[in-house]
């Protein structure tokens, strides 16, 4: 890991009495990456391979399932025959296997069927243990474990990772592999949308749904990927015949969400260990009145900073973007949103969208009225940072043109490939690092020190040599 320097700005006075850095401009990474398309696996890679044995489950992948954390559900694909709705599970260091029923259902897209698709959820697990459990039967029977988190609490320490953007290219294998080799070991996956990219392959194929759900099989089978909707996952075709937005997606990669009260699961809440994390959807209408947008105003109030003190956003579409990809188009939600977000201090925001990386400074833009022409994002110790990290490395490429001069609510920008880690020390402080995937390893190239917006407010941060 290259060395670390401390990255400072010049402040000012006002900054300096206030306890925080806040940059002038920022920094756009001097680092050179190299600029031509990401190239797809071919189908023989060994990460898309097909289980030995007939009606071997693959593709398989969990995520919480309910909202405190001590339930999963487990999803699985048997490509021949329904197969076994069972799944076997027990404690480490137990003896006694207990079962849990789940269902199976199946779809058609244009000229694809899918598999059979089980889903199974496992209920009143013990925190803060880790549990191992079987799908299939007979010789094709496959083992894999996972750990439930902490019980939600005040000083609970948990690790995050965070991925977007991913697809199935050799740079979605880097992306992953890095993630997988990370010495801060992310217990869980902060997904922030777009997935396989079937839409960018003819007649969307959704073939392509089932190679990325075998190759993202040795992260997700084994701790849970927290799902966020991105544009990619719409999949609407009415030129195919298919005018279901979201099917694809919604057969395959279930999400907790009536325990949240939500309508759909394209919106949800969950706690885990300490923090409480709320997923948006970008493309799911959030306007006023909308339902998205009453559950949101209800749920915030339920957040309790005494026993979940850190509070994270999930959506696709950053609403602060200084790339020229997608510039502005978070800009609907953020007018709709942010206040909320500065009242309640959100701590954070993940979103992709912008195959890049950037992150900004704790601004707020919500001063604005008919009359006082205020319209610029101000430095504001209650807003969130807001962190781009579509950078997973799809097929699509980087983002690699910016909008000039960087505006001075980006603190640091940089057209790379790589993945995130958000690790939560106590209820005041969590460390984000940014890891490069670079020459065959990650460099950890930005970081910050985040202070619980509820239990504090000073903060530095820090950029790895270029």
């Amino acid at each position: 890991m290259e060395c670390l320097h401390r990255f400072f700005r010049e402040c000012t006075d006002k900054s300096m009495r206030l306890g925080v850095l806040v940059c002038h401009g920022g920094k756009t990474s001097s680092f050179y990456r190299r600029n031509d398309i990401s190239v797809d696996m071919p189908l023989d890679s060994d990460v898309f391979r097909i289980p030995p044995g007939y009606n071997a489950p693959q593709q398989v992948h969990i995520t919480q399932g309910n909202r405190d954390g001590n339930a999963v559900i487990i999803s699985w694909t048997t490509p021949d025959q329904p197969g076994s709705n069972e799944v076997l599970y027990w404690a480490e260091g137990s003896t006694e296997k207990q079962s849990a029923e789940g269902i199976v259902l199946t779809y058609n897209y244009f000229n694809y069927t899918s598999g059979y698709i089980h889903h199974c959820t496992i209920t009143d697990l013990e925190f803060d243990t880790k549990y191992y459990y079987e799908v299939g039967v007979g010789s094709t029977t496959r083992q894999f474990w996972f750990s439930t988190p902490p019980k939600p609490g005040l000083d609970v320490a948990y690790t995050f990772g965070l991925i977007g953007d991913l697809g199935q290219t050799y740079d979605s294998n880097r992306t992953l592999t890095h993630y997988q080799l990370n010495l801060a070991k992310g217990k869980t996956v902060l997904y922030v949308g777009d997935l396989s990219y079937a839409d960018d392959y003819p007649f969307h194929d959704n073939n392509r749904w089932d190679t990325w759900g075998r190759f993202t099989e040795r992260s997700v089978a084994y701790q849970p990927w927290i799902w966020t909707a991105g544009n990619h996952e719409i999949d609407f075709a009415p030129d195919l015949g298919e005018s279901i937005p979201f099917k694809p997606y919604i057969h395959r990669y279930p999400t907790p969400f009536e325990a949240s009260e939500s309508t759909t699961p394209f919106w949800y809440s969950i706690k885990r260990a300490s923090a409480y994390i709320i997923v948006m959807a970008s493309y799911s209408a959030f306007g006023k009145y909308t339902p998205q947008y009453k559950w949101f105003i209800n749920e915030l109030p339920k957040v309790n900073r005494t026993e979940t003190p850190w509070l994270i956003v999930l959506m696709h579409s950053p609403l602060y973007n200084s790339y020229v990809k997608h510039y502005m188009e978070g800009e609907t939600m953020r007018v709709m949103y942010e206040s909320y977000f500065v009242e309640y201090k959100v701590d954070v925001i993940f979103a992709g969208h912008v195959h890049a990386y950037e992150r900004s400074e704790r601004i707020s833009n919500v001063a604005y009225n008919i009359t006082n022409s205020k319209c610029t994002p101000t430095s504001d110790q209650s807003a969130p940072i807001y962190i781009t990290i579509g950078d997973g490395g799809n097929q699509e490429g980087l983002a690699n043109e910016m909008t000039e001069p960087q505006p001075s609510y980006s603190a640091f920008r940089e057209a790379s490939f790589g993945h995130g880690i958000f690790d939560i020390k106590n209820r005041t402080h969590a460390y984000f690092s940014w890891h490069r995937n670079q020459d065959g390893y990650a460099v950890e190239a930005d970081s910050v020190w985040l202070r619980n917006r509820y239990w504090g407010v000073e903060e530095q941060s820090f950029v790895a040599s270029m």
